[in-house]
């Protein structure tokens, strides 16, 4: 109900899980249209109990959204081999003619065109006969096969690139297609496309046509990853949505965890290349995905928030009778209500309209800053644990393994620390964790090597060396925290009509964080200093921000715009009171004039004549 603006007396707001269920006209926003009815818009509340709850048809979509998590693991690290860098043996260098030579290890290949300018990398670079071997489980991948060395190296760097930079635009696009047109059309469109891309890449014949496709290909894997995503958190009740979202990203890490082995098994493939067989074995599972054309439904919140009630109806029958509840007897009137509300039209939104909210964008914009300092700062710490003597760009089973096992203890660590300390807190102390470990590895080594070990080099050196990967270590783990808590939140505050829309900007933004890492490894690493502390300072920014955010921790998820707009933090004022400081009251200033001082001024004695 509307807040009376004049006269008369105020109207308490209705409260409902923390969020005020109406919001008066206040600073000049005018508050959304809410004309809905009264039981369909409380989905968790209403809907979904009458219909069994978490029931058995749930569960079993919950689990086909699962299973391509693990298909999706593999796509996302399969840079790692695809154009993993090999080492190089010059076999005939320039001058000689059966002579073998073999490139030191300060000096790859990869990275010789950087260095051009120098006589001993020239005349590397010279040489008329490479042999590159790699040490990723494939015996060729594409830098060998198309001898992207020296003068060509730079075209490794634009194939990476182009999965990232195809994902930033798939997570965009695809959020708002989503809204507009549903989770299930999305779904199945990136799920065919998906293949037709993902299989053609493994028949390039040039280093171009494998770009171009993989930028296509990262499209549809973005589009793909985020249906499922919101998909999922649709499906489950308040008390299930953390939990089912952890076991997906145990699946997604257990897909990198066994990246390298599928890649070992592709080795020495007959009569094909090896990385040509390593794309075909992580596209074709997508097959299984085909089927979901008829088994899996479009999510039902979507259609009951865009007011797309005749196929509510149909679904909201089908999903009871799986779960064998008689909506016949269902005391709730959800379904007698559902008829009195088929006349009216869908009404479908886009993230575009965010801009017209006050508090909403601001929640999304936080959350988008947070996932691009998590995964770029992650960056920074994973290139600080690498040892500084290997090469720049090499990447060892053991940094690799390193990676996937500091992933799997984050999401260990994730389930209890929210289940304590809720969503909001959870991302908070990741952060201050992550700044700490951030700013301990900048300025502590410094100090340790100016004041305390000035004179022992070696002692100097090796106990830098220490702090440097344990802090290393805290803060790719801290930050992957950080990221994936960002993602979730990030569902779980957005209104189902944008939610589409609005994960995909926080998952555009943590690939353009992501994407910082090609950057340095384009320019040799140079500004690598620079690129941490920029980082480390948006950590503290962050720290700042996040105290804005509310806790969705057992709220009902925001089903329109208005109910995104009302879902505001707790304050140390009662909401109600809050409510009352917030609203225009009109009162009487007609005698604001008649005091002893004003009368004194003007010679009125206050007698009439």
């Amino acid at each position: 109900m509307d807040m009376p603006l004049g006269g008369g007396t105020e109207t308490e707001p209705l409260m409902r899980g923390g969020r005020t269920e109406d919001h008066g006209a206040e600073n000049g926003f005018t508050p959304l249209d809410r004309s809905v009815p009264r039981l369909l818009p409380h989905i968790d509340a209403s809907v979904l109990p009458s219909l069994g709850g978490f029931g058995k048809h749930q569960k079993q979509l919950v689990l086909l959204t699962w299973i391509p998590a693990l298909f999706i693991g593999f796509s996302q690290f399969s840079d790692y081999f695809l154009l993993a860098q090999p080492n190089g043996t010059c076999v005939q260098p320039p001058g000689a003619n059966d002579s073998n030579w073999t490139l030191p290890s300060t000096a790859p290949p990869l990275l010789l065109w950087a260095n051009s300018t120098l006589d001993a990398d020239s005349a590397l670079c010279a040489c008329k006969e490479w042999r590159l071997e790699l040490q990723t489980g494939l015996s060729q991948n594409v830098v060998t096969k198309w001898k992207l060395v020296c003068d060509s190296a730079w075209k490794v760097h634009i194939a990476k690139f182009s999965l990232l930079v195809g994902s930033i635009f798939g997570y965009l696009v695809m959020g708002a297609m989503a809204d507009w047109y549903g989770r299930h059309p999305v779904l199945i469109l990136c799920v065919l496309f998906m293949l037709v891309f993902g299989v053609s890449v493994a028949f390039s014949v040039n280093v171009t046509m494998f770009s171009t496709l993989r930028f296509f290909e990262g499209f549809c894997l973005a589009g793909l990853a985020l249906s499922l995503y919101v998909l999922r958190i649709e499906l489950c009740l308040p008390d299930w949505r953390f939990s089912m979202t952890m076991v997906a990203s145990f699946l997604m890490v257990g897909g990198q965890l066994l990246m390298p082995g599928v890649a070992a098994l592709c080795r020495n493939w007959p009569k094909r290349d090896d990385w040509q067989v390593l794309q075909i074995v992580i596209i074709s599972p997508f097959v299984l995905m085909l089927p979901y054309v008829w088994i899996f439904p479009e999510s039902l919140r979507w259609l009951l928030a865009t007011q797309q009630y005749r196929r509510s109806k149909a679904m909201m029958l089908r999903i009871a009778r799986k779960n064998q509840i008689d909506m016949t007897t269902e005391p709730n009137g959800v379904l007698t209500e559902l008829e009195q509300e088929l006349h009216k039209k869908p009404q479908r939104s886009c993230i575009v309209k965010m801009m017209s909210t006050r508090n909403l964008w601001k929640n999304i914009v936080v959350l988008c800053v947070n996932s691009l300092t998590g995964y770029g700062i992650h960056h920074c710490f994973a290139r600080s644990l690498m040892d500084p003597e290997a090469r720049p760009t090499a990447l060892c089973h053991a940094d690799y393994y390193t990676m996937a096992g500091i992933a799997v203890a984050t999401c260990l660590a994730l389930c209890p620390a929210v289940g304590l300390m809720g969503r909001r807190g959870g991302l908070l102390t990741f952060m201050i964790i992550t700044a700490l470990a951030s700013l301990l590895q900048l300025g502590l080594l410094n100090l340790i090597g100016k004041y305390s070990l000035r004179h022992d080099t070696v002692l100097r050196d090796s106990l830098n060396r220490k702090f440097s990967v344990a802090f290393s270590i805290i803060g790719m783990f801290s930050s992957h925290a950080v990221s994936t808590l960002s993602i979730f939140f990030c569902a779980e505050i957005t209104p189902t009509v944008i939610r589409g829309g609005g994960l995909g900007l926080v998952l555009a933004s943590a690939g353009f964080g992501m994407l910082t890492a090609p950057i340095m490894e384009l320019h040799n690493q140079k500004g690598y200093f620079l690129h941490h502390v920029i980082f480390a300072c948006c950590t503290l920014l962050c720290i700042i921000c996040l105290l804005l955010l509310p806790e969705p921790r057992g709220q009902p998820l925001p089903e329109s715009l208005a109910d995104g707009e009302t879902f505001t933090r707790q304050t140390l004022l009662h909401p109600g009171e809050q409510h009352l400081l917030l609203s225009k009251i009109d009162r009487d200033y007609s005698r604001v004039h008649d005091t002893p001082l004003h009368l004194t001024a003007t010679g009125d004695n206050g007698i009439e004549s």
